[in-house]
């Protein structure tokens, strides 16, 4: 099954949800807003013709051009994207569904961009949820345990968030 026959499956069911598709992507993709992410992701795994039974990551993406120079260049508002990239052994096919958020929730800056957590889905989603969370701050509501998976409970900020400081130390350790 090729991207557009699964596009065609997903707009029978969610035609007025899915806000934009490219199917000539490397990895062909959806577009879904963060409320429709949890019946979205458990169709994709329960629908027959479909039956993604993996999701293989989970992927945090921070689009912010800190350079005041290319700003215009750039073309695209700064925002956030979460991206789950999915796989069928049944079906031997792959997609992505992608969800955009604010930088910060309700452009306060230090507040999380929110999406529901898909680990009701996929088990798997927990650790790949935990990753996001620690590295690119999005916090996944609904999550059965919500905390650093890589660095330290104590450490301030997201570090790949492109406005992330690097600390000066970290327990008397010299970070830069």
């Amino acid at each position: 099954m090729i991207a557009a026959d699964i596009v065609t499956i997903l707009e029978q069911k969610f035609a007025d949800r899915i806000k934009a598709k490219k199917l000539d992507a490397i990895d062909p993709f959806i577009v879904v807003e963060p409320a429709d992410l949890v019946d979205l992701c458990r169709y994709l795994r329960d629908e027959p013709r479909l039956r993604f039974e993996l999701l293989n990551c989970i992927t945090g993406v921070d689009y912010l051009e800190p350079d005041p120079k290319k700003v215009a260049k750039a073309g695209f508002e700064p925002h956030t994207e979460v991206v789950y990239h999915l796989s069928s052994f049944t079906h031997r096919h792959r997609f992505v569904v992608k969800i955009p958020l604010p930088r910060w929730k309700e452009n306060k800056p230090g507040e999380l961009p929110e999406v529901p957590s898909v680990t009701s889905v996929w088990t798997t989603a927990d650790w790949h949820e935990r990753e996001v969370f620690d590295l690119s701050g999005i916090w996944f509501t609904g999550h059965p345990d919500l905390r650093r998976i890589l660095l330290s409970e104590d450490w301030v900020g997201h570090p790949l968030r492109k406005d992330y400081e690097f600390p000066l130390e970290y327990h008397g350790i010299r970070g830069r």
